[in-house]
């Protein structure tokens, strides 16, 4: 190599070097002050699971079965071992020998366990125990609560209602004082006494007064339950149609403050599609004090109850909204990758027919497998050729990779440069046409490997829920560094690299 050459090669190497060492940690390694509570080996995602541990993790492995991912032992021991004596599930306990307390088992919790280990199979007797918790803790009035004893709200009533339907069970058959579960959900319906922009839309409580406010996420959580279905859901056959304009029916004079469970799905339906419409195909949450902004997990439901009442080309333009934007959603969590939102968006995904390994360049399968223990089996089209396959830990970001590429791109142009103008120098010094001079070998930079192409979320984490508009990642293209040809001197026309 030309003694010119060497600073330019030291320089490139220095730069290299700082580059290197200033690159972004991973993202999903927590910081030590986020995680107060160890996360389990067999648990899926990296934060506190404290509030989330069995939510996030039935979840998780309803999304993965609908990609015949076999997961882990220790992932489903993890789920069965958190269940009470009494048939329950806790949010979390960090000891599952130790007795539960009977105050802190969440009917959230167990609905969404029930469902996990009914779509896994060979898990009978936890299921049932499960269910029956869950039919004992039943309000009076046909509702459920997050936790037993105390009043009854929409969400928690409806994912009650989903799991007694995958568990084979008639959500109007389960009842407590005459009300069952069907008439529970109900309660929380706005009909005909509301405004016509309301009406089919679901309260998360009544107010003191009695009266009912719509509220996003209840309606979209609600509308599963409404229909009739549980997790996961599957596919349409078909188009469907649209949601019935007149649903609920309301006659003149009507007053009636709630909705018949016969017109329940069509109703919520039509108010969810208006809603979408009007937030540009995704819902918004309005957090009192804060700023609106989408509502992922609110859109990600609506397209599972749409799909569910036979609505899927009202749920189509939900879904490619969160295609464009819900990966960072997911992915940029506070402690990496946020499995509940991960398993929430397949599990939309699947419902809407929508191609999770190319979730706008995304692999959104993998990026679930990836925030768990490693399954027992995934199946050969995780890792197709072409997929792109994001991990959890991305590393170097696109806009770092892109200027280490400059910076080897210009380094070997100027390697290149600096030789041919030592060869063209020593041409005018030494090369006569009428004594012709050996040709030379010749002398060039060396050609640095192309760049692979490389995927990276942004450096921002918003958390599951945090109503922050996400950044698309930008995907880095395969760059191709300059090659140099051998040249024999005569041949140099000085016009740079070829």
């Amino acid at each position: 190599m030309p003694t010119a050459a060497r600073p330019v090669t030291a320089a490139v190497a220095a730069l290299l070097l700082a580059g290197l060492t200033a690159a972004p940690a991973l993202a999903d390694t927590p910081s030590p002050s986020s995680a107060p509570v160890a996360v389990p080996a067999g648990l899926y995602g990296k934060g506190d699971p404290t509030y989330d541990g069995v939510w996030r993790q039935s979840l998780a492995l309803l999304a993965l079965a609908d990609d015949q991912v076999v997961p882990a032992d220790s992932a489903v021991s993890w789920l069965t071992g958190q269940q009470c004596a009494d048939g329950g599930w806790p949010s979390y306990r960090a000891d599952p020998a130790a007795a539960c307390d009977p105050a802190t088992e969440d009917s959230n919790a167990t609905a969404v366990a029930v469902q996990a280990l009914v779509r896994l199979g060979g898990h009978q007797d936890a299921v049932s125990k499960g269910t029956q918790w869950l039919k004992a803790v039943q309000n009076a009035d046909g509702t459920w609560a997050y936790n037993p004893g105390t009043p009854g709200d929409a969400n928690s009533t409806a994912l009650a209602v989903n799991a007694l339907v995958a568990t084979g069970t008639d959500p109007a058959g389960t009842a407590k004082a005459g009300k069952s579960a069907y008439d529970g959900l109900a309660a929380f319906q706005l009909g005909c006494a509301a405004p016509a922009d309301q009406r089919g839309a679901f309260a998360y409580q009544p107010a003191p007064d009695g009266s009912l406010a719509p509220n996003t996420l209840a309606s979209a959580q609600a509308a599963l339950a409404a229909a009739g279905g549980s997790l996961p859901v599957p596919p349409p056959t078909g188009t469907g149609t649209s949601p019935s304009p007149t649903a609920p029916a309301c006659p003149a004079g009507s007053t009636a403050a709630t909705v018949p469970h016969a017109d329940a799905a069509e109703a919520v339906s039509a108010y969810l599609t208006a809603q979408l419409s009007a937030g540009g195909d995704h819902l918004v949450q309005n957090t009192p004090g804060a700023t609106p902004g989408p509502d992922f997990t609110a859109t990600s439901w609506a397209v599972l109850g749409l799909v569910r009442a036979g609505h899927p080309d009202q749920a189509a333009p939900a879904a490619n909204w969160l295609v464009k934007n819900g990966y960072p959603w997911a992915a940029q969590g506070k402690d990496g990758t946020d499995a509940a939102a991960a398993a929430t968006l397949l599990l939309a995904a699947h419902a809407a027919k929508v191609d999770p390994y190319d979730f706008d360049g995304h692999n959104l399968v993998q990026l679930l497998i990836d925030a768990g223990p490693a399954p027992q089996s995934v199946p050969a089209a995780t890792k197709a050729p072409g997929a792109t396959i994001p991990k959890t830990d991305p590393g170097l970001s696109t806009g770092w990779l892109i200027g280490v590429g400059l910076l080897i791109g210009v380094g070997g142009g100027l390697l290149i440069s600096l030789s041919r103008r030592r060869g063209a120098r020593h041409l005018s010094t030494h090369h006569h046409p009428e004594h012709p001079h050996p040709a030379e070998p010749a002398t060039s930079g060396p050609a640095p490997a192309a760049q692979p192409s490389t995927e990276q979320t942004s450096a921002g984490q918003p958390s599951a829920g945090q109503a922050e508009p996400p950044q698309t990642p930008a995907e880095q293209p395969q760059s191709e560094q300059p090659q140099a040809d051998a040249q024999r001197p005569e041949d140099d026309k000085g016009d740079g690299p070829k």
